[in-house]
Parts: C-alpha cells; structure tokens; sequence
C-alpha cells in the first residue's frame, strides 16, 4: 500500500502556476492544482512509506523556487 498526502503550498505573489507546474512534474506528484484562499497551491503525492513521502516534501517539492511555506497532510484510511 503507498502513502498518499496532500500538500497545501503558499507561495510568494505571482509564482502559484509556476509552482503548480513544476511540482508538477516531480516525481510521486499526482496532481498539483492553483487554488485561491490561505494556500495557493494543492498537491497531491503518493510513496512507498512515510520516510520516502517526507524526504519528497523536504528535498523535492520545498526545493522549488517561489515556494515560502508547506503543510503535508498524510491521506488515512478510517
């Protein structure tokens, strides 16, 4: 079974669909999506385990350019 998380992303101004896109294209990124309110961009990941999902937020996604704060909401299964 993999780990699947949202990732809510703020930010600088101007820089949501450039963000969008490039996490776009990183691997174990589904979806990444423009959205209006306290976030500015959602992305949907998916790994192999908790370990594997966390050093893709850290290395992969918080490394893209314009990107001032994330928040990664691990997807459970109740």
């Amino acid at each position: 079974m993999v780990v699947q998380a949202y990732i809510l992303i703020q930010t600088d101004v101007g820089k949501s669909e450039s963000v969008a896109a490039a996490a776009s294209a990183t691997k174990g990124v589904t979806l990444a999506e423009g959205v209006t309110g306290p976030y500015d961009v959602i992305v949907r990941a998916e790994a192999r385990n908790i370990d594997e999902l966390g050093k893709m937020v850290v290395a992969k996604v918080q490394a893209i350019e314009g990107i001032t704060r994330t928040l990664t909401c691990p997807v459970v299964h109740i």
